[in-house]
């Protein structure tokens, strides 16, 4: 052993001071470098790892208010639909009932024209009566002061 160390010329009070200040490095890297690169290193980790869940949970909230969205979609098509169709059954209902009051209106037109025209048709033969009689008065009169004037002669 003498012999290795006389050949490679080592000095054990090198090795040793060697020794003491690889020590003293490794402390302070230790203490300065990797207790605070590691500290970094954790946070970074952690950081990481919330914005995966928050990210997670951000995608599932994002699903649910998806879903809360197509229902409520869909009851709003379904509730329009609704309200559609009760429009159209009503104005249906209205049509309806605008053709039967235009129907009694109608009749009711229709029936008084009737009784107007034959209120007219007794007023005229009415009238043509009296105009008969009128003229059959004046004719009779006529006749009667013509036969008066011949009898006279």
């Amino acid at each position: 052993m003498d012999s290795i160390i006389s050949t490679f010329h080592i000095d054990w009070k090198i090795i040793i001071a060697q020794a003491v200040n690889f020590g003293v490095v490794f402390v302070v890297l230790y203490i300065f470098a990797l207790k605070p690169l590691s500290k970094l290193m954790a946070e970074r980790s952690e950081k990481i790892a919330k914005g995966i869940d928050d990210a997670k949970a951000n995608a599932n909230l994002l699903e649910k208010t998806r879903a809360e969205y197509d229902e409520a979609l869909q009851k709003a098509r379904l509730e329009a639909n609704k309200i559609f169709q009760d429009g159209k059954k009503e104005a249906e209902a209205k049509k309806t009932l605008m053709l039967e009051e235009a129907k009694k209106e109608t009749t009711t037109i229709i029936e008084n024209g009737k009784k107007m025209l034959e209120a007219e048709k007794t007023k005229m033969v009415e009238d043509a009566k009296k105009d008969i009689v009128n003229l059959a008065m004046l004719a009779t009169e006529k006749l009667l002061s013509t036969k008066q004037d011949l009898n006279n002669l």
